[in-house]
């Protein structure tokens, strides 16, 4: 496994790291799909040592999941216009994600604000830590939607 995941990051880094990881199995599967060989690493191994045109299909099939990744951020971007827009949608439909984004900011700048000007007892430290830790990466999310993020995908 090792040896594919050396070739396959030379020429499409994330597929690479795919294979390195708990999508290991799909990327397996793509991978021999796209070489129409057997969905086994020594398979695809020696399928891509064979191919002269290997780096260009890994390359072709790494465009293709940054394709996926788009459209899928693309859709969900516009169901969002789509709801907020649309005439027949209930007002309850349109309201929930501001109003839940706009909670966890202020929950976020209530706890920071307490945690500046109260001392956290022993015993609730890591309860505290664990209630900030969920809203931080709540509040990266947030700001990740209605700002971007700086992968800018």
């Amino acid at each position: 496994m090792n040896e594919l995941i050396s070739m396959v990051s030379k020429f499409a880094p994330a597929i690479g790291t795919a294979l390195g990881g708990p999508l290991g199995g799909m990327a397996v599967s793509a991978l021999a799909e796209r070489f129409g060989v057997k969905d086994e690493v020594e398979a695809v191994t020696k399928a891509i040592k064979a191919d002269p045109e290997a780096a260009l299909k890994l390359q072709q099939l790494e465009v293709e999941k940054f394709k996926a990744i788009l459209a899928d951020k693309d859709s969900a971007r516009n169901r969002e216009v789509a709801i907020v827009t649309s005439d027949k949608v209930p007002l309850i439909n349109k309201l929930i994600s501001p109003t839940l984004a706009l909670v966890i900011v202020v929950a976020w700048v209530g706890i920071q604000f307490t945690l500046l000007n109260t001392t956290v007892p022993q015993e609730m430290r890591e309860l505290v830590a664990r209630v900030l830790g969920t809203l931080d990466g709540a509040l990266m999310v947030i700001l990740s939607f209605y700002f971007g993020s700086s992968t800018k995908e």
